[in-house]
C-alpha cells in the first residue's frame, strides 16, 4: 500500500462508518443500549482512523483538484462544501456526545445526538460521494 491508496482506504472507512452509525441507530431504537454503545464506539474509532489517513494524505500528497467542468463541477462543490463544513463542526460535538454518554448524562447525550447523528451520517455518505467523484467518475 502506498500513500496514493489512502483515498480508497478512506472511502472504505467512511462506508464502514456509515454502516456502523446506521446499525447503532437501529439498536438504540430497539432499546439495546449495550449494542448501541459498541457500534457507536466502533463508528468513532473507524472515523478516527479515517481522519488520520485523510490528514496524512493531504499533508504528504497534497490536494487533488476536481477535474470536471460544467454541471459535474457544480454538483461536486454543492456536495463538498457542506460536507467539509459539517465535518469540521461535527468533531467537537461528537466528542461532547461521547463525553456525556461516558459520564452518564444521557439526556444531554440525546439532546446533541438528535441533530448530530443525521449530520454525521451526511458527512460519512458525502465523503464517499466526494471520493467517487474525485477519483472514479470524473478522474
Amino acid at each position: 500500500m502506498t500513500l496514493q491508496d489512502l483515498p480508497l482506504v478512506n472511502a472504505i472507512l467512511n462506508t464502514i462508518t456509515t454502516v456502523l452509525l446506521f446499525a447503532g441507530w437501529v439498536q438504540i431504537q430497539k432499546g439495546n443500549k449495550e449494542a448501541h454503545r459498541k457500534l457507536m464506539t466502533a463508528a468513532f474509532t473507524v472515523s478516527a482512523f479515517f481522519l488520520a489517513g485523510y490528514l496524512l494524505h493531504k499533508f504528504t500528497v497534497g490536494p487533488k483538484f476536481f477535474p470536471g467542468q460544467g454541471w459535474s463541477r457544480a454538483v461536486y462543490f454543492s456536495i463538498l462544501i457542506p460536507h467539509t463544513i459539517l465535518a469540521v463542526v461535527n468533531l467537537p460535538f461528537i466528542l461532547a456526545a461521547i463525553w456525556f454518554a461516558l459520564t452518564g448524562r444521557f439526556e444531554r447525550h440525546k439532546k446533541i445526538t438528535r441533530w448530530l447523528w443525521p449530520s454525521w451520517m451526511f458527512v460519512s455518505v458525502t465523503g464517499v460521494l466526494v471520493y467517487l467523484m474525485l477519483y472514479q467518475w470524473f478522474a
